[in-house]
């Protein structure tokens, strides 16, 4: 491999050599503020190194052929995306998966992942995705493994086993890039590319363990963050992809920024695009996704003598490093096999295992009286709420390639698993959100969330009486998948006030109410766990959410999930999460009740 790149490096132009580190965005997701332009012409003069979002064999081979026929080199490009969760066959989302404490099946569904993502012709994935999160006001939380350093390393392990194995070169592996890196789940406040300030210790202790545990099972790339760190953008800042990263931990292959990341860290008030363009590739940064700021700048830079021509070679040399050890130097087409996506993608026996680690996902938060599992006959079933006959939002965020047309709803699941057993009575009792700012927001990038043209008070009072007539009521509630995903941080982690309203209804009609519950987060539910009967967490469940539900809820599939992530009962308790440090005086509810006898006895004898 030295030998080969060196030869090839000792052919390429300066220009063709910052073209390898440019990463450009063609393809059928928007995923960041820029778009890229004349990407086609970029191609044939060497200026392009990567694509971000386009897959599918016919795309692939469509661009890799211009790069291979027209480019003066014919250096093939890499093709990236988000598969955070699976690619076409939708799986749990991550805080899901963590759920499941299973490591095999989370091997397992990077191993899918990554068989259909190289049979729709990509080459590398932005996953897994390992920060840590102890505020679940941050929107990000559902992509990670929760609070826990040790099960966070596992899974991250895990993961990159699952999509790499042994052996890029094969045409089911898949490189991988642990994100992002580092510290990124700790932004103050819960708000998405905040700020970050933490001591070496918790840096070390709670913070850095999965990413290092990435490091150490081979990942090939990994993703810078958003945030600052020490008052230094992670994008630009040398100690940490430098010094710990590459020096502490040995790390050798592929630093890539996060969609703008590196023209951003001008916003941090580091400087302008050449500034910070130095600092990214002086830090360590070697490949630069979207901005094109490297391409843009570094040869003034290195006219003026602020960089280095090494520099730029050993970014240069690490992408063609990853490029050859994919098998792409030795056939470009290597992804681009019609006959794998016919047969490889959303088949049956992935299905089938999508629906089986849902099961496993599923947490139990309530079951009071044994009211489930439910009875398989002669029950008249209120099937209620806005996610009770939904498809799209049970993919979550960052659902990669799925089509939530293909997805199962937990009123198709029931009628999969049941069929004309138990009389199901459906009516959708409210929407998932009403205010119109936050709708605006939510549906900025696509319109998921649409509004019932009734009005609140007909949904409801059409519940209610779907509810009267049944022996058990099932309310589907939760979040909308753009509500717990990049930049869907909350204030109010509580179910949105309609639903609150439905709920309050049919808790009225004294029937047992069961709460299924689809969020990306964890949740503040003290009303709702002192009235509901039972409470399943199912978060986002991916393609087979609703068979999954049907299985658990008759009592097929025994619900065994555990939580990773603390349930607040308040939002003013966050941060909250299990490991916390015990202090001097650790809280003791009967210390103050003694104090309150004190104090009444001495006022009584004042």
């Amino acid at each position: 491999m030295e030998a080969f790149i060196e030869t090839l490096m000792s052919k390429m132009t300066l220009a063709e050599k910052l073209g390898q580190t440019n990463m450009a965005f063609i393809g059928r997701d928007i995923t960041g503020p820029i778009l890229s332009q004349n990407v086609d012409e970029k191609i044939r003069q060497g200026l392009i190194g990567a694509i971000i979002n386009t897959y599918t064999v016919e795309d692939v081979r469509r661009i890799q052929q211009l790069c291979i026929d027209e480019s003066r080199l014919k250096i093939p490009l890499l093709f990236s995306y988000d598969v955070i969760h699976g690619h076409r066959t939708i799986f749990p989302i991550a805080l899901g998966l963590s759920a499941t404490w299973d490591l095999k099946l989370i091997e397992q569904s990077a191993r899918i992942a990554a068989e259909e993502a190289t049979a729709d012709g990509l080459n590398w994935v932005f996953s897994p995705m390992v920060d840590i999160a102890r505020d679940p006001r941050w929107g990000r939380i559902s992509e990670g493994s929760g609070e826990d350093p040790w099960l966070g390393s596992q899974i991250a392990a895990a993961m990159v086993r699952g999509y790499q194995v042994d052996d890029l070169s094969r045409t089911d592996t898949i490189l991988a890039c642990v994100k992002h890196f580092a510290l990124y789940g700790a932004a103050e406040g819960g708000r998405d590319y905040n700020s970050v300030d933490m001591s070496p210790l918790h840096m070390y202790q709670y913070y850095l363990p999965p990413y290092q545990a990435a490091v150490n099972a081979g990942v090939g790339s990994v993703m810078t963050a958003f945030n600052g760190i020490n008052g230094i953008p992670a994008t630009g800042n040398r100690w940490l992809l430098n010094d710990v990263l590459r020096e502490q931990w040995k790390f050798e292959g592929l630093i890539v920024s996060d969609y703008a990341a590196i023209k951003e860290m001008s916003v941090h008030g580091v400087g302008d695009l050449q500034e910070v363009c130095i600092q990214a590739l002086t830090a360590g940064v070697d490949m630069d996704m979207v901005d094109e700021g490297y391409l843009e700048t570094l040869k003034k830079s290195l006219d003026e003598k602020k960089i280095t021509e090494q520099q730029i070679d050993q970014a240069c040399r690490r992408i063609l490093e990853a490029k050859y050890k994919l098998g792409l130097f030795n056939d470009p087409f290597h992804y681009c096999n019609e006959k794998r996506a016919q047969t490889m993608i959303f088949t049956e026996k992935n299905r089938s295992i999508a629906k089986e680690i849902a099961c496993r996902s599923f947490v139990l938060l309530k079951n009071d009286r044994q009211i489930l599992p439910l009875a398989k006959s002669k029950l008249k079933l209120g099937l209620i709420g806005p996610l009770a006959d939904d498809q799209k939002h049970v993919l979550g965020g960052w659902s990669a390639a799925g089509d939530w047309k293909q997805c199962v709803s937990v009123r198709q699941g029931i009628q999969n698993l049941l069929q004309d057993q138990i009389e199901v009575f459906y009516a959708k009792g409210s929407n998932l959100i009403e205010d119109p700012l936050i709708l605006q927001q939510l549906n900025a990038f696509s319109n998921d969330i649409s509004l019932d043209n009734r009005s609140a008070d007909i949904m409801i009072e059409e519940a209610v009486q779907i509810a009267q007539k049944s022996d058990v009521i099932i309310a589907v509630v939760g979040e909308a998948q753009s509500m717990s995903t990049e930049g869907g941080c909350r204030v109010d982690i509580g179910l949105p006030e309609c639903q609150k309203r439905l709920l309050k209804a049919l808790f009225e009609t004294q029937k047992p109410v069961i709460l299924v519950l689809m969020n990306g987060r964890p949740l503040t539910l003290p009303w709702e766990h002192e009235h509901a009967q039972a409470i399943l967490e199912t978060w986002f469940a991916g393609t087979e959410t609703g068979n999954a539900v049907a299985e658990v809820l008759f009592g097929f599939y025994n619900p065994s999930g555990k939580l990773t992530s603390t349930f607040p009962r308040h939002v003013g308790q966050i941060p909250l999460y299990y490991n916390h440090k015990r202090t001097g005086r650790p809280f003791d509810p009967n210390r103050f009740i003694d104090r309150f006898k004190v104090n009444r006895i001495r006022t009584h004898f004042n």
